[in-house]
């Protein structure tokens, strides 16, 4: 069954807008959405071709028009990828075919007289998994109360979008964004909204993804406004990311050529590329940083689709003209330690080799780390230098960069630790997903919210988050002052929200001069 044909989700009772709901015309087809709760929903419009067939491991193509008017009724089918992460399984829609390029839209009226800001959201997930029909990600809540327009898509993942295969352009995942951002340029008007007032949003692989397209001539002009959520600061060189497409590529038993692979099965490379990361730890020696993360996927600074990496780039003025706004959580790394059981295992010697391998300077580093933190014990040396070395400082380095090449940004760190019973997650990684969307019994928000129940303070955080977002993307300003090297004021997210300095300033200061390039082959 093909997503046209496709019915409406069971739980989604449709109220027509008119006779069988509301209806726009794209620039390859009318398309029609439901009316969903005070809402008009599209999902699953294509933005791009099927990169299948001669198109597989190319840039992305226009979409094959269509005559008559397509049900845009249910999720596209995502990206090849892998069935979970770290134990725990991925929500995937049920649609088959090979649409995976579709977009998703929420619009409070499909008027285009309206002129709404619009948000853009970039999903993450390591670069090989998520999609933008996440239950997680559920937009009405941001569309309804702030009366914008949200647009959610697909973009090819793992060996698809991010493997660098000979006779295939690098980042194809980052070229779907770009197509992604021209089709909202191109079509977002029909659905009310304003392309002149485009915010791009994402958290952890989609805050990479943006800092990156804040990098790439290809996206220039394509967004107004830009928030990264836990920005990571893993980039690959192409000689690191030949490496391991070899490696990727000798799990099927070929090379890593288009000509080579371009047969074979996507779900079996995805499985290879499953095996290869966790096999990762045993090639640190080989691949230093990007061993122990077990994720063989990052955008790949190549030179042309990304010319040079973000922070190079914003420090030049790339960004200039673009309002950033960013920040991290305090304790990202305690949910991948929670995930892998590491809760109360790691020993000193193990914490010492984590210090070496990612610290700044090595045995320097470690010895920094162990003078600023000296009640630290093994774990929490363990998870602080792998917090501020994937997410903590590159998210603040963004804003840093963005000052020097001569914009502006706005910084924040989420400190509220999550309500999960136990109090082991700590303010962690993606927590800030339900509580920006208010989506607390979906996805991982499950970890942190039994039941599905958010807590008043929760609930108090989720209004301050949104009207914090949704005043950003009208006007550029979050409610709090920019961030500059002096004050270093940033806005501190707990119960009660407050401004104050930058919280982490003794990882700061040990990071202070470090240049994040792109991770080389050792």
């Amino acid at each position: 069954m093909t997503t046209s044909e496709s019915q409406a989700p069971e739980n989604d009772v449709p109220d027509p807008d008119g006779p069988g709901g509301p209806v726009v015309r794209t620039a390859s087809g009318a398309v029609r959405g439901l009316r969903e709760r005070g809402l008009s929903v599209f999902r699953g419009i294509p933005f791009a071709a099927p990169p299948v067939g001669p198109d597989r491991f190319q840039a992305p193509r226009p979409p094959r028009p269509w005559d008559g008017i397509r049900e845009t009724y249910a999720f596209g089918p995502p990206s090849p990828q892998e069935p979970g992460f770290s134990g725990r399984a991925a929500q995937l829609p049920s649609v088959a075919g090979d649409e995976w390029l579709t977009v998703n839209v929420w619009t409070p009226d499909p008027d285009p007289s309206a002129a709404r800001p619009v948000l853009v959201w970039i999903h993450g997930g390591a670069y090989r998994l998520g999609h933008g029909g996440q239950p997680g990600y559920d937009a009405q809540h941001l569309a309804r109360e702030g009366d914008v327009v949200v647009v959610t898509f697909n973009y090819r993942l793992g060996m698809e979008g991010f493997a660098l295969w000979t006779g295939a352009p690098a980042n194809r995942g980052l070229l779907d964004q770009v197509a992604a951002l021209e089709w909202v340029q191109e079509n977002i008007a029909g659905f009310g909204g304003d392309p002149a007032q485009v915010t791009v949003f994402g958290e952890s692989a989609g805050a990479g993804s943006i800092a990156s397209l804040l990098a790439m001539p290809r996206a220039r002009g394509l967004f107004r406004r830009a928030i990264g959520q836990s920005v990571p600061g893993t980039l690959f060189s192409v000689d690191l990311a030949r490496d391991i497409a070899t490696e990727l590529a000798a799990e099927v038993g070929r090379t890593p050529t288009v000509a080579d692979l371009s047969e074979v099965d996507p779900q079996q490379l995805t499985r290879a590329g499953q095996t290869l990361g966790a096999k990762m730890p045993a090639y640190t020696g080989r691949w230093g940083q990007a061993g122990p993360t077990s994720v063989p996927f990052a955008p790949v600074v190549d030179g042309d689709v990304l010319p040079t990496t973000p922070w190079e780039a914003l420090a030049a003025g790339a960004g200039r003209e673009v309002d950033l706004l960013v920040g991290h959580n305090r304790d990202e790394f305690r949910l991948f330690l929670v995930m892998a059981d590491l809760v109360g295992k790691i020993t000193d010697d193990r914490a010492g080799q984590t210090l070496r391998l990612y610290a700044p300077g090595g045995a320097t580093g470690e010895a920094a780390y162990r003078s600023a933190f000296p009640d630290a014990g093994p774990e929490l040396l363990f998870e602080r230098v792998q917090t501020d070395w994937l997410f903590a400082i590159p998210s603040l380095r963004l804003a840093e960069a963005q000052l020097a090449g001569g914009g502006r940004a706005h910084v924040y760190e989420l400190t509220w630790p999550a309500p999960d019973g136990t109090g082991v997650l700590g303010a962690c990684h993606v927590l800030d997903i339900p509580l920006l969307f208010g989506t607390y019994g979906a996805d991982l928000g499950a970890l942190f919210f039994p039941g599905g129940k958010p807590t008043p303070e929760a609930e108090r955080l989720t209004a301050f988050l949104q009207h914090a977002w949704l005043a950003f993307a009208r006007t550029g300003d979050p409610g709090w002052p920019e961030y500059d090297t002096d004050s270093r004021a940033v806005q501190i997210l707990d119960a009660e929200p407050r401004v104050g300095p930058y919280p982490e300033e003794g990882s700061r200061r040990i990071w202070e001069g470090y240049a994040f390039g792109a991770l080389p082959l050792l």
